[in-house]
């Protein structure tokens, strides 16, 4: 069963599906917001207040619905499979409000993310492993992205990525077989 970790819908539960997904463990979601918003105050970046959580390969929406837990104001999916976009809908009007998130349902291989990042703060990217090349998604992200704007990347330990030369690695860390990439512009 998986539930909200932190903020006000702590412990709250979220609908899943046994295939196609694989949601980010409480573990890794508790250290990330830790790790970022640890980063933010050191560095006087504002996470949360108005807001915007990007949430790339959205799944059933478990990380970007602990961002709305813990005081984002909004967030953005983009997920393309059909039964999982059920689950995130569920998931989405169980936690937020209406006008607390956006789903595009895109297959990010093809999108140019034509989306306002003005005022968006963090960035996670939580792929099916292996499958996607995730250089070119870095670069297109990067030339779109405000300074400020923190990215995660969880990844496999198979997979071969290469950040580009504009994006600096702020930390990483793993877990198990995965890892993941703190990035912001440098």
């Amino acid at each position: 069963m998986i539930r909200i970790t932190g903020g006000k819908f702590k412990q709250k539960k979220l609908a899943s599906i046994n295939d196609f997904v694989r949601p980010t463990s409480s573990l890794k979601r508790e250290a990330f917001f830790s790790i970022i918003e640890s980063y933010a105050r050191k560095n006087s970046i504002e996470l949360y207040k108005n807001k915007i959580f990007l949430d790339l390969f959205g799944g059933i929406g478990t990380i970007g619905l602990e961002a709305i837990s813990r005081g984002m104001s909004e967030v953005i999916f983009f997920e393309n499979n059909i039964d999982v976009l059920k689950i995130l809908r569920k998931n989405c009007l169980n936690i937020c409000k209406n006008n607390q998130f956006i789903i595009y349902e895109e297959d990010l291989i093809h999108s140019k993310l034509e989306i306002e990042f003005q005022n968006i703060s963090v960035v996670y990217i939580d792929p099916p492993y292996t499958k996607y090349n995730l250089t070119k998604l870095l670069e297109n992200l990067s030339k779109k992205i405000k300074d400020t704007t923190l990215i995660g990347l969880e990844t496999s330990m198979k997979d071969n990525i290469v950040i580009p030369e504009n994006l600096n690695l702020l930390q990483k860390k793993t877990y198990g077989k995965t890892i993941i990439y703190f990035l912001k512009l440098s």
